[in-house]
């Protein structure tokens, strides 16, 4: 699993004229799934992100966690995480999971998250989705289990 994880004071998602998510403080979660993924990446991934210290203590440094701040997360699927643009002008995604994997998956990740008391909201698989926010800091963290779980 891929996630690119941004500290934000809010975000959103629209589909169609819709909010379908919304979050205040906390973290804007864009999250691909790729072939062999399962339980034990979802799980991983869930727990490094509920307990991720980069939210300023009184010195301004980066030493609080999602529960020290009464912070949310919105999750969004997002296949294109494992765009492979190496050759040719057009992305390749036959990295990504194929939906039936994909989604189910990405639903697990978000109770996960529940699980260790976080707040979540989430975007609406494959839908074309509005993603608005305002990063905060900005703090931008691409998290790869592939890389960190060796």
């Amino acid at each position: 699993m891929r996630a690119v994880v941004q500290r934000v004071s809010e975000a959103s998602v629209t589909v169609g004229d819709q909010i379908v998510g919304q979050i205040g403080r906390g973290f804007l979660v864009l999250l691909g799934v790729t072939h062999g993924d399962g339980e034990k990446e979802a799980r991983y991934l869930a727990r490094k992100i509920a307990h991720l210290r980069v939210f300023e203590d009184d010195a301004s440094k980066m030493n609080l966690a999602l529960a020290d701040v009464g912070g949310s997360v919105l999750v969004v699927s997002q296949f294109t995480l494992y765009g492979d643009a190496r050759k040719g002008r057009r992305p390749g995604f036959t990295d990504a999971a194929p939906p039936g994997v994909a989604e189910p998956l990405v639903a697990r990740f978000a109770d996960l998250l529940r699980e260790e008391g976080v707040p979540v909201a989430e975007g609406q698989f494959q839908a074309v989705m509005q993603v608005r926010l305002c990063n905060d800091g900005p703090v931008t963290l691409i998290l790869d289990t592939a890389q960190m779980m060796r």
